[in-house]
């Protein structure tokens, strides 16, 4: 099963979420988050088999930037 994430950098450590299930960890370097949390979601999966099967039925298409305007005031 491949998963969508998103990892960015805070204070010198990697954070790093997956989309779908929200779960959120983190890491002193890219790697180590994404380790943390392929381990973190493999758990958390466990816990929700009935997820798991429908994770495997989402078909990931792409993923795009979007620029929201600053707020004013």
């Amino acid at each position: 099963m491949q998963l969508h994430a998103v990892i960015w950098e805070e204070e010198g450590i990697y954070i790093i979420r997956e989309v779908f299930t929200g779960i959120t960890t983190q890491g002193e370097t890219i790697g180590e988050a994404i380790e943390n949390l392929k381990e973190a979601v493999e758990l958390y999966l466990e816990e929700f088999p009935e997820l798991r099967e429908e994770l495997e039925k989402v078909k990931f298409v792409g993923d795009f930037n979007v620029e929201v305007a600053k707020a004013l005031g």
